[in-house]
């Protein structure tokens, strides 16, 4: 049973060179790299230092598995990078707004 369903699952990417495990792997592995990176903003913002290295380091972690899609797809419908640039696009505009929200003061309890 656990034979047929890993096989059905790799057979998803297997048309477009994407291995799924390795995608999963990269979407998930990147959350708590992503959460620090976020944490190490909020610090800085908060002492009123720079942000920008954080914002590229917290955007590229948030792309990061459709970074390795695009490297390692082929033959990729037109519709599935047209998503992914939305994606970016939204990520990008996200980051700057939250980026430019005033710094959560710390609780004093």
């Amino acid at each position: 049973m656990f034979e047929a369903i890993n096989e059905w699952f790799l057979s998803l990417g297997a048309d477009y060179g994407v291995n799924p495990y390795i995608f999963g792997g990269i979407y998930v592995g990147a959350v708590p790299f992503f959460l620090a990176t976020v944490g190490w903003m909020v610090r800085r913002k908060r002492r009123g230092e720079s942000i920008t290295f954080q914002l590229i380091i917290a955007g590229f972690l948030a792309m990061s598995a459709y970074i390795y899609l695009i490297f390692a797809g082929q033959n990729l419908a037109w519709w599935v990078y047209a998503i992914i640039a939305l994606l970016v696009i939204y990520s990008i505009w996200s980051l700057i707004k939250k980026a430019r929200e005033p710094a959560p003061e710390p609780s004093a309890e």
